[in-house]
């Protein structure tokens, strides 16, 4: 598969380090750095792109602010990608109009287009999460998503003493969370185990926004940080122990 990722700073550039290191052998990774400085409004989108981007099957869009993504459409015509992965990690980046209109232009091109929000919530037939997940059927991005989306972990406890002895990752974050995490979750009892990925996702850091979104009444560093958490929590569920607290006698 051949992969184009356009950034223009660290977030994008993480990403892109990430990809290359714990990607599929043989996808091949092309990178195209976008210019920091863009008009209000890209009327000529051309006028901005390289001339010799490369032929693309699937294209990343990782840029960091909203000019960048006006450049998408006209990037993936030039390059003859079939598909588009646009996560929205923060909304300054990419404004949810935009993401719809963005997903509309491409679809008229037979381009499938996915606004992942955030990136980590995608999987290889859904992205983002809960009354707000959206389906979608495509091979390249099912593809993608099958190494980096949604973080999916193997987890092996000690049933005696509850403690984690092993974390696998079976699906990375695309910035490389998951990994961070797993590495920081070993030798943690399965009761602390949530809390502790939790705060090992913010510490990475996650660069996802920390503005309140309208549809999640929640930051979608937060979101993305509850589904890291829900990950763990679900593989060491059956090694949690439950605490019961037992009243005292009521005094005299």
């Amino acid at each position: 598969m051949r992969i184009l990722a356009i950034i223009t700073g660290e977030y994008g550039q993480r990403h892109v380090d990430n990809i290359r290191a714990r990607g599929h052998e043989h996808w091949r990774i092309e990178v195209w750095q976008a210019p920091w400085v863009l008009p209000p409004i890209v009327h000529y989108p051309e006028d901005y792109l390289h001339p010799s981007l490369p032929a693309t099957d699937l294209l990343l869009a990782f840029g960091e602010h909203k000019g960048v993504a006006e450049l998408v459409v006209e990037a993936a015509r030039m390059t003859g990608a079939k598909s588009v992965i646009a996560p929205v990690d923060r909304e300054e980046w990419l404004q949810r109009g935009l993401s719809v209109q963005m997903r509309g232009w491409l679809a008229d091109m037979g381009v499938v287009c996915v606004t992942s929000m955030p990136l980590c919530s995608q999987t290889e037939t859904h992205y983002n999460v809960k009354r707000h997940r959206v389906e979608y059927d495509d091979p390249l991005i099912a593809e993608f998503a099958r190494h980096f989306g949604q973080p999916k972990f193997n987890i092996t406890v000690n049933p005696q003493n509850k403690i984690i002895t092993q974390v696998e990752v079976v699906r990375d974050a695309v910035c490389g969370c998951a990994h961070h995490v797993a590495q920081g979750l070993v030798g943690v009892h399965a009761n602390d185990a949530e809390q502790e990925a939790g705060l090992l996702h913010h510490h990475y850091p996650c660069l996802a926004g920390m503005g309140v979104d309208p549809d999640f009444n929640d930051t979608l560093m937060h979101v993305s940080g509850n589904i890291m958490k829900e990950q763990v929590g679900e593989q060491v569920r059956p090694y949690k122990e439950v605490r019961y607290v037992v009243p005292g006698k009521r005094s005299d």
